[in-house]
């Protein structure tokens, strides 16, 4: 799939401030007054850049309010409604502790409930696509949902969560990549099965189906060489775990606490790079791809 940056902003952003809003609405750190409003408007600055980072990605920006109408059948619609419920309870529990020097449990802890509800909605829009075996999988959400808690302690100066959360991304992160890799192949979908001439041979394509681009050759059919995501592979776990964690020793301080954050965010953000580009969607077959070309 096309990576899109506005994906790749919303996806990043969004992740890390929701996860920032969990901590702040379990009392993690415990501030009020004028520091307490320094904090929110970091997780707000992060959760709110990146919602809005989502509406470029739509075809008709203008329509995003529709969004809001297709919550029984739409991970996408759960998703708005989870998102501007976390951002009114969480506006009302930091109000509580900028004037008024009040932490109102009863409204922190919910709120941060729903900011991991959120993160898991987002997750979900790309967990259930079937035509896109390496997301469709549990993993999927799993992933989102440490990623997102490990950006929220590094900004929310949680040393020991967010280590212990760096440490558990790494293997999924791993473990996402590796049965990601296997899943387009294993799904059971071919050239036979897309053009519905079944399995009587192995079919080759002798023309494309159309002359021209499409939406869905430019967008669905996005390759990266294995090298190439290799390498930017090695880089993201090493931006997105392996620097942060050492940053986060006692010899850098608080300095390399928020350094580790900032560069968390970067291997992230190659990570999710990744997940879009290699997101190898099946109409790919329509066109002539297989399960190895896709991969090259």
């Amino acid at each position: 799939m096309h990576p899109a940056p506005s994906l790749i902003a919303f996806t990043t952003l969004s992740g890390a401030g929701f996860g920032f809003l969990f901590f702040l609405g379990l009392g993690f750190p415990d501030v009020s007054g004028w520091v307490a409003l320094g904090y929110f408007a970091l997780a707000y600055l992060l959760a709110g850049g990146g919602l809005l980072a989502s509406i470029f990605h739509l075809g008709h920006p203008e329509r995003a309010l529709r969004a809001f109408t297709q919550w029984r059948s739409s991970w996408l619609s759960r998703e708005a409604w989870a998102s501007v419920a976390t951002l009114g309870v969480m506006a009302a529990y930091g109000a509580g502790l900028v004037f008024f020097d009040t932490r109102l449990a009863a409204l922190g802890v919910p709120g941060a409930a729903l900011a991991l509800g959120t993160v898991f909605t987002t997750a979900m829009i790309y967990a259930q696509m079937r035509p896109v075996p390496r997301w469709h999988s549990p993993l999927t959400p799993a992933l989102f949902l440490v990623l997102s808690l490990a950006g929220g302690a590094l900004f929310a100066s949680q040393t020991l969560a967010a280590q212990a959360l760096l440490v558990a991304a790494l293997p999924l992160q791993v473990a996402w990549w590796i049965t990601g890799d296997r899943r387009l192949a294993g799904s059971g979908t071919d050239m036979g099965t897309a053009t519905g001439l079944g399995a009587r041979e192995r079919l080759r394509a002798f023309e494309p189906p159309h002359t021209g681009p499409s939406y869905l050759s430019r967008e669905m059919m996005h390759v990266v060489g294995r090298r190439h995501a290799t390498r930017l592979r090695v880089i993201a776990m090493i931006l997105m775990v392996v620097l942060p964690l050492v940053l986060l020793l006692p010899p850098f301080g608080k300095f390399g606490a928020g350094l580790a954050a900032l560069v968390h965010l970067a291997g992230v953000a190659v990570s999710r790079w990744l997940f879009f580009a290699q997101a190898e969607h099946v109409v790919g077959f329509y066109y002539g791809k297989d399960a190895d070309s896709a991969a090259r």
